[in-house]
């Protein structure tokens, strides 16, 4: 079996690293589930009763309100460390200079951030209208999760994790 994932690897070497940063980047999501309802049944429970207004992102009450909000804060940020480590480490092998590189994933993170804190205002209130609030609130977090696959690997893949061929590896040593 070891041998026909190693064969599989050299024949489709792109194909092999998408497959493993999903598959790696289950690390993350168990992550990101675990912190999102161990801050909403109880870390951030006694703030969901506060609704919570700021800019583009208005948690009602029956969106989780504060707690809501902070829960998948907390959730996404504790997610995106884990993921950073496994997929620099892992899945890329990356050997470049962290120094241009993390400002860039810190930016696309930000922007990511934004985006899956929105996405919850919009679709977890009518998710959880149809399947509970416990469903809606996972369903809309593996919502995040995708939108967060479709912007991350491109940005980790081409420019935070790029591998550099071994004559420029021997030059970022030195």
């Amino acid at each position: 079996m070891l041998n026909s994932i190693i064969k599989f690897k050299e024949k489709h070497a792109e194909l092999y690293e998408f497959i493993m940063f999903n598959l790696l980047s289950n690390i993350a999501t168990i992550t990101n589930f675990v912190v999102l309802n161990f801050g909403n049944s109880i870390l951030f429970k006694s703030l969901m009763d506060i609704p919570f207004s700021f800019w583009i992102f208005n948690y009602k009450t029956e969106s989780g309100g504060l707690g809501g909000f902070l829960a998948f804060l907390v959730s996404f940020f504790c997610a995106q460390a884990v993921n950073f480590i496994v997929q620099r480490n892992l899945v890329f092998n990356s050997n470049n200079k962290l120094g241009s590189a993390i400002p860039i994933y810190l930016f696309t993170v930000m922007v990511v951030y934004v985006i899956c804190l929105y996405i919850p205002t919009l679709v977890l209130e009518p998710i959880s209208a149809v399947v509970g609030s416990f469903w809606g609130m996972n369903l809309t977090n593996a919502l995040n999760i995708l939108v967060q696959v479709i912007i991350i690997y491109p940005v980790l893949k081409f420019v935070v994790m790029k591998k550099l061929p071994k004559q420029d590896e021997k030059a970022i040593k030195h």
